[in-house]
């Protein structure tokens, strides 16, 4: 299973957008993460579109996460931003050639279709059993619980990491 880079870029938004107390602007947290701001852009409005964030317009506008973040999964991130269509989409080879399977014998999957569906299944169920609360803690954890508050205070500050004003 590959998944874009995008799919990366919006958990980590996700995450660190739990921690921010107002809208976050798209070239704030494309700062934060070193990352393309137009990219980026593009993620935060596939998860928009998706309801898991919403812009808010005006001086003090940006991003805010839309639900709680036990409520949102990673299987919801990466559908917002890839899709939902499964890693293999079976084309029936075993319907062509010398040796074709006639079509009103193939009533069931083929056992290719069947495995690749129930590895596609596990994969998507252990994605929906991972919330975005999940991963906060985690880098709560691994970071000290003074980690993502301090993203947040930074994110909606306006300094720079440096601790100078932001222009």
């Amino acid at each position: 299973m590959k998944l874009s880079g995008g799919v990366e870029w919006a958990l980590h938004c996700c995450v660190v957008l739990t921690a921010a107390g107002e809208p976050v602007p798209a070239a704030r947290l494309a700062e934060l993460h070193e990352v393309s701001p137009s990219y980026l852009a593009k993620q935060l409005q596939a998860l928009s579109r998706a309801g898991l964030v919403r812009s808010v317009q005006g001086k003090t506008g940006g991003y805010v996460i839309t639900r709680a973040a036990h409520e949102i999964t990673l299987l919801d991130v990466v559908q917002a931003v890839d899709g939902a269509t499964p890693a293999f989409v079976c084309t029936e080879i075993r319907r062509r050639g010398p040796f074709a399977t006639p079509a009103e014998q193939c009533t069931e999957p083929c056992p290719i279709a069947r495995a690749m569906g129930a590895a596609d299944a596990a994969w998507r169920a252990s994605l929906a059993g991972v919330t975005i609360a999940d991963l906060a803690a985690t880098v709560e954890a691994d970071n000290g619980p003074d980690a993502l508050p301090g993203i947040g205070a930074w994110l909606t500050s306006g300094a720079d990491p440096r601790g100078r004003a932001a222009p």
